[in-house]
């Protein structure tokens, strides 16, 4: 074979070693080792114990059901039930604990994270309610005329704003 073949070669075959030497210097022996032997993924058993030290900062519906039964049988049937409580009210890390931990955000960006209009018709995002942020109650909170937890049914707490021209 000619020069212009086994050069290449050769620096393909250099790089691909320096790869598997780099690796095993690297990383540790007991990287996607287990018991019923090698196992995909980013795991390894030496620190197991180190992992099980970190709090869990995100929890699930469930543990706020346990006190705030009320809003929790409000939302499980809404459009929003099966959005976690946490994509709206932050992690559930500490609380109640630390009941200041959670924040009730009553903002229009909040909302409009996942209702503002987007022109993707074709999309899953796009059989999400939305509305034109630049035109629909400027000047209000969404929560003033719906309530968050069951948006099908009106705020009772608050009344629509008047519209100012």
């Amino acid at each position: 074979m000619k020069n212009h073949v086994w050069k290449p070669l050769y620096i393909v075959l250099a790089i691909v070693g320096s790869i598997l030497i780099i690796r095993t210097v690297l990383v540790p022996n007991d990287f996607g080792m287990h018991e019923r032997g090698y196992m995909y993924g980013w795991h390894r058993k030496s620190n197991e114990a180190d992992w099980k030290k970190v709090p869990v900062k995100y929890k699930t519906a469930k543990v706020c059901r346990e006190c705030h039964k009320d809003k929790y049988d409000d939302i499980k049937d809404s459009p929003h039930g099966s959005i976690s409580c946490e994509n709206c009210h932050g992690p559930n890390y500490n609380h109640p604990q630390d009941p200041v931990g959670l924040k009730i955000d009553t903002s229009r960006a909040l909302c409009l994270r996942c209702h503002s209009l987007l022109p993707y018709k074709n999309s899953a995002r796009a059989k999400i309610p939305g509305i034109n942020p630049d035109k629909h109650y400027t000047q209000a909170e969404c929560v003033m005329c719906h309530y968050p937890h069951d948006p099908t049914r009106s705020n009772p707490k608050h009344r629509r704003p008047e519209v100012k021209s």
